[in-house]
């Protein structure tokens, strides 16, 4: 193949894949966080611990318990969900109508919390996680040798980000949450429980990072450590995006994983703070986001 700039064409398609591949898992966490900060009003800082939380609720299944891969996959994901609804239930609730200041505060203990505690338990080093058997080997693309269970990770978090967008969106549970948070004493009015509906809104969201976590077991060691290096750049996709923008962070999670494996490709020293420059280059242009609903 021939060079662009310098750099083998096989060299820059590898990169761009492998860029989608971390930027399927920015998706699946900045939807997340942007659903609890526009339905609930919440700076979720302790979303990467609850990603980290899935990874070891999948190793935990996986090396103990001796679950299969796929019932792991669906089981620590629910398992996160549940351990979110208590933490709805018994702290976030009682700031809803509190500054953003003081959940960022809440959820930023929580997060430390957390990643100590699994700190203490399992220590700082990764435990290993195995490929499934069924999602061994590769696949053959002319310029690259892609793992199957890479191209699995984007097709699943892909199809996971378009549903969630269509649920919330373009159905009517979307709706009727979308009004609960807008005007919540009219939506009970009409006969629904508002404060379950946003205990299961946080549940499913936090959920998402625990699949996240579940999913990424395979690729990357586990570890107390492995939601804490992600945060940061899924806080930034989000800010891109538009704070409350589902849409907006599902693109935005993606076109920023594609201009990292450019950044590799063509200025490597830079690629781990190529994220921050678009950030505040945005935040100069336009401070609500490229997608947000603010004019």
């Amino acid at each position: 193949m021939a060079d662009i700039f310098g750099v083998p064409t096989s060299v820059l398609l590898g990169q761009l894949l492998l860029g989608l591949i971390n930027g399927s898992f920015y998706a699946l966490l900045s939807l997340g966080l942007a659903i609890i900060f526009g339905m609930l009003n919440v700076i979720n800082f302790s979303h990467g611990a609850f990603y980290m939380l899935g990874g070891f609720t999948a190793w935990f299944m996986l090396s103990t318990l001796g679950f299969g891969y796929w019932t792991t996959l669906i089981a620590a994901p629910v398992a996160v969900g549940i351990v979110g609804a208590v933490v709805e239930r018994l702290l976030l609730r009682r700031l809803y109508q509190m500054d953003h200041l003081y959940s960022l505060l809440l959820t930023f203990g929580i997060a430390l919390m957390l990643e100590g505690l699994f700190r203490h338990i399992f220590g700082a080093a990764g435990k290993p996680y195995p490929v499934p058997s069924g999602l061994t080997g590769g696949i053959n693309l002319g310029f690259m040798f892609l793992p199957v269970y890479r191209a699995w990770v984007i097709v699943v978090s892909l199809v996971i980000c378009v549903l969630t967008w269509l649920a919330i969106e373009r159905t009517k549970l979307g709706a009727y949450l979308r009004a609960a948070t807008e005007n919540p004493a009219l939506v009970q009015a009409f006969g629904i429980n508002v404060p379950l509906m946003l205990t299961l809104t946080y549940a499913f969201c936090v959920g998402l990072a625990g699949f996240a976590g579940a999913l990424a077991a395979p690729l990357y060691q586990v570890s107390p450590g492995m939601g804490s290096s992600l945060i940061i750049v899924v806080f930034a996709v989000v800010v891109i995006g538009g704070m409350g923008s589902i849409g907006g962070a599902i693109f935005t999670a993606l076109a920023l994983g594609v201009i990292e494996g450019l950044t590799k490709t063509f200025y490597p020293a830079a690629s781990s703070i190529a994220v921050f420059i678009v950030m505040v280059l945005v935040i100069l242009i336009r401070p609500s986001g490229l997608f947000s609903r603010e004019a």
